[in-house]
Formats: C-alpha cells, sequence, structure tokens
C-alpha cells in the first residue's frame, strides 16, 4: 500500500478499537463496513495486516488503510487549574476536631 502523508488521531481514552477508529475518522461509511475490510486484510497495523476487527491501538501505533496512514496519538490528561492539590490532613482543617 502507497501511504500519504501520516496523520495524527488524538483519543482521549487509554486505547480505541481498530474498527472505530476507520468509523471516527471517516475512512469506512460505517462501523460494518470497517469490520469486513478489516477482516479482508485490507488494513494494517504496525506494518502488519491486522485482521483482528477489534484491535485495541494505543498510542504511536499506526495503521494504514486504503493509501492513509494514521498515527494514534494519546491525549493529555485535562488538569482544571482552579483545582486545589490535596492538602495533607491537619487538625486546623478539621472543623470537627477542637473543644466545644
Amino acid at each position: 500500500m502507497a501511504a500519504q502523508n501520516e496523520q495524527l488521531v488524538t483519543i482521549n481514552t487509554p486505547f480505541i478499537e481498530l474498527d472505530k477508529l476507520l468509523k471516527r475518522e471517516a475512512l469506512t461509511a460505517s462501523g460494518g463496513e470497517a469490520r469486513y475490510l478489516i477482516s479482508q486484510g485490507m488494513v494494517e497495523v504496525n506494518g502488519q495486516v491486522e485482521t483482528r476487527k477489534r484491535k485495541k491501538l494505543y498510542t504511536n501505533d499506526r495503521v494504514e488503510f486504503n493509501g492513509v496512514r494514521l498515527r494514534v496519538q494519546g491525549s493529555p490528561s485535562p488538569v482544571d487549574p482552579e483545582e486545589e492539590p490535596p492538602r495533607e490532613g491537619r487538625e486546623d482543617d478539621n472543623p470537627f476536631s477542637g473543644s466545644v
């Protein structure tokens, strides 16, 4: 398969299944079509023909299908800038401690 430039695909989960990736990136019209094409050996993962429809793809995995090359990229965990870091337990932080 002759590939064009590699496209980065960002995921917000630890992995994405191969059939879902093809559908999400609009390389197939449906999940059923994606599963069929995978089962026919028309998709490569990391340079090897892959026939497992639900193959889990992780960061830096490469997928090639129909002249399109994709590379999976994980998204960093979002951090809420207004969220305070956990505080060390101190007696004066406990409203139930102390005298009445």
